[in-house]
């Protein structure tokens, strides 16, 4: 089962993704990567990565670095992959440490994932959720933000199942018949833990205190949003 998780910062993509992804291996008794894409630039990069290391320690994951060329790093078929995240994968391609901006990146990554998804059959996608936080944003940034769009689009057609996570709370946009119901049944209670904190105004990944509007938000994001990117743009 190939799985994409989507949903903004701090709302618990991470931590549901290695629980899933846990799972996912014991039961099937297969080997356990975890595919770090974070290149880092500066010290708030290599606290994130320190947090994340630590929050995975003890489950089993052996841990790939690959910032670049996904399919190269991904040698085991048998292997249950947690890819977190596509969001640094695009980043890595997309700008250049001199500066300038390759276009056809986007282009390049879904056609590599895609061709994953086909040739692997237990793999985790993590992405962010990057659509409807500003009015406003640079060339740059938008470029970026439209090639995202494209990866995610892509990739919640391609997996059998597709997730968002909100404050903690998993929605199923996607869930093939072979979806374990056990699976489902983690989720709900991942939701019911959601809840509780959700009402105490906490966000769930680190126990900073939640913005009143993002409380206010409704949880279903509409997909469809995704399509806001448009045509190709420029490459």
């Amino acid at each position: 089962m190939n799985v994409f998780i989507s949903g903004g910062a701090k709302n618990g993509k991470s931590d549901f993704a290695q629980n899933l992804a846990v799972k996912m291996a014991r039961e099937a008794e297969r080997p356990l990567y975890y595919v770090a894409t974070m290149i880092p630039h500066d010290d708030e990069d290599r606290e994130r990565i320190e947090r994340h290391q630590w929050n995975r320690n003890g489950l089993g994951f052996r841990t790939i670095e690959a910032g670049k060329n996904l399919s190269q790093a991904l040698t085991d078929p048998e292997g249950v992959y947690l890819i977190d995240s596509v969001t640094a994968l695009l980043s890595n391609e997309m700008f250049r440490e001199d500066g300038s901006m390759y276009h056809s990146a986007p282009r390049k990554i879904t056609a590599e994932l895609r061709e994953l998804c086909h040739t692997f059959d237990s793999l985790i996608f993590v992405s962010d959720y990057m659509y409807s936080d500003a009015i406003d944003y640079s060339d740059t940034v938008e470029a970026y933000r439209k090639g995202l769009a494209d990866i995610d689009r892509m990739l919640a057609q391609e997996c059998d199942a597709a997730i968002e996570m909100f404050y903690g709370f998993p929605t199923w946009y996607k869930k093939d018949e072979e979806v374990p119901e056990e699976l489902t049944r983690m989720a709900e209670r991942n939701d019911e833990a959601a809840v509780q904190l959700a009402v105490q105004g906490i966000s769930r990944e680190d126990g900073a205190p939640a913005h009143p509007k993002a409380l206010e938000r409704e949880a279903n994001f509409p997909w469809a949003e995704f399509r806001h990117s448009g045509g190709e743009g420029e490459r």
